[in-house]
């Protein structure tokens, strides 16, 4: 399933697309705002439900990895085909997705929001042995500071899952070199999902030779519903914007 928001705008950003990708155990609710943002701005918007997400945790449960790349690459194909550029925006997870997408395909640029490659539980290394003794851990979701707000996540983490988030990670690190589109990281200074490992990762690997690191200094790992999600918003346009016209 791929929700989209058609392009509203006229003129240089008519014909240039935006794939909007959510995270890990969440759902489009955590992005729909920045994909509104994105369409507003003129820019055709996909943003796709993954596999395994929106339904229940034990259907994510049963879900590969390869399935949810699938849903993302099957959302910016969709935008290639009507597009002349497009570019890729994930949160956490999704980030992940997006660096692999760009190792895959000629993206015209990427933003970032925590994005995940590692993690801050030790535990999770050993998830395909856990997985036989103990099918769900305790929720990751709404991680956000500003309060009442709610990402439409899971109420339990299946560990078989978090198995297969472990491989897409190893999978996406080794493809990093071939990323080189302009990259724009927005970095939460407090984040209790993803820890700052993900981000050394990140920097050390990406063929890039473009990334810029904003900190966000008011909200927490999902910071597209939080305190800091206008400045994420204006400033991931103003980017594409810019890379658009080289930078």
């Amino acid at each position: 399933m791929t929700e989209s928001f058609r392009s509203l705008g006229h003129g240089g950003l008519a014909r240039t697309g935006v794939v909007v990708c959510h995270g890990f155990t969440g759902s489009p609710v955590s992005v729909q705002g920045w994909s509104e943002a994105f369409a507003a701005a003129g820019f055709a918007v996909n943003m796709p439900l993954l596999a395994g997400h929106g339904t229940s945790w034990q259907e994510l449960a049963k879900t590969p990895w390869q399935h949810w790349y699938r849903d993302l690459e099957k959302a910016y194909l969709d935008l290639v085909s009507r597009c002349d550029a497009v570019f890729v925006a994930g949160l956490s997870m999704g980030g992940a997705l997006a660096l692999r997408l760009a190792a895959q395909h000629p993206v015209a640029g990427l933003a970032l929001v925590n994005p995940g490659l590692t993690f801050a539980d030790r535990r999770a290394k050993y998830a395909g042995l856990l997985k036989y003794a103990l099918q769900s851990v305790p929720a990751i979701g709404n991680d956000v500071k500003k309060e009442g707000i709610l990402e439409g996540a899971y109420s339990r983490t299946p560990v078989a899952a978090v198995h297969q988030l472990a491989q897409l990670f190893t999978d996406t690190t080794a493809l990093l070199p071939q990323v080189t589109a302009p990259v724009l990281i927005f970095r939460s200074t407090v984040d209790h999902v993803v820890p700052d490992s993900s981000i050394d990762v990140l920097r050390k690997r990406i063929g890039s030779a473009h990334v810029e690191l904003t900190a966000l200094e008011n909200s927490y790992h999902v910071a597209t519903l939080d305190h800091d999600a206008p400045q994420i918003f204006s400033e991931s346009i103003a980017f594409f914007q810019r890379t658009l016209h080289g930078l």
